[in-house]
């Protein structure tokens, strides 16, 4: 799930799948690689609580078109109770799309994302197995954006689930000379069909941030109201509020 690692790289909260637009004389590919204390996605666990580590190519034309791959060890699936046998620990995904500004101060994005999860494995009775297609478009202003994704077909591990979406609103904020930079986030993620709704829930984080010598480290704090739905076999609460340290580094 497009993952903080990036998101860190362009000082977002929650930031779009991409990278931003390639200066014409500088390579159009880029790589990233990071750690995270605590993988979140929209506020939710995929960890478990636990670190991981993360990396990333995108290719970015001068036009705007985008496309890349970013990865995450992850454990979610399995600590869900959703493997009958085999494993998945590993989370890949693929997206492109187009991103560029209008007017002043103005930009927008937008794309298509695949979650693919890495591993042989037979989902357990009643779900679904958790590769998921999202197409999305982000409208910015200065330092705010919103942005909205939809998903195709089932969500995640919940099957029949054509139309869950997420809306959210970031804003990251540079504090003048001082090289850091502030954010603010909040989402709503919505599941479809009504008989998934108990999945619904609201995920809010503040985040600060600087780049230290090319490496960004970022501080963040996040919480959710995800009800019991989103407590996994374990008996953990992935939604739970979390104080999470990155250190991302591109090249």
């Amino acid at each position: 799930m497009k993952n903080t690692l990036r998101n860190s790289l362009i000082l977002a909260a929650l930031a779009a799948p991409g990278v931003a637009l390639a200066d014409e004389a500088a390579s159009p590919f880029s790589a990233n690689v990071g750690f995270t204390t605590d993988y979140l996605f929209r506020g939710i666990a995929q960890t478990s609580h636990n670190p991981a580590i993360q990396g990333g190519v995108d290719y970015a034309h001068a036009s705007g078109l985008y496309a890349g791959v970013w990865g995450s060890n992850v454990s979610w699936i399995a600590d869900s109770g959703a493997v009958a046998s085999g494993s998945v620990t590993m989370e890949l995904d693929t997206y492109f799309g187009f991103r560029n500004s209008f007017a002043e101060d103005f930009s927008y994005d937008v794309g298509f994302i695949r979650y693919n999860y890495l591993g042989s494995y037979t989902p357990a009775a009643g779900f679904a197995k958790a590769d998921t297609d999202e197409i999305y478009a982000a409208l910015g202003y200065k330092w705010i954006t919103a942005k909205y994704s939809y998903g195709l077909g089932k969500f995640l591990t919940v099957p029949g689930a054509a139309g869950t979406n997420y809306f959210e609103l970031n804003a990251n904020v540079p504090l003048g000379d001082s090289g850091f930079t502030v954010g603010a986030h909040a989402g709503k993620q919505t599941f479809k069909p009504a008989t998934a709704s108990i999945y619904t829930y609201t995920d809010y984080k503040l985040s600060v941030s600087r780049d230290i010598g090319g490496y960004v480290v970022a501080l963040a704090y996040s919480d959710t109201n995800a009800g019991p739905a989103w407590t996994y076999a374990t008996g953990g609460n992935w939604g739970k509020p979390v104080t999470v340290l990155s250190v991302t580094h591109a090249f």
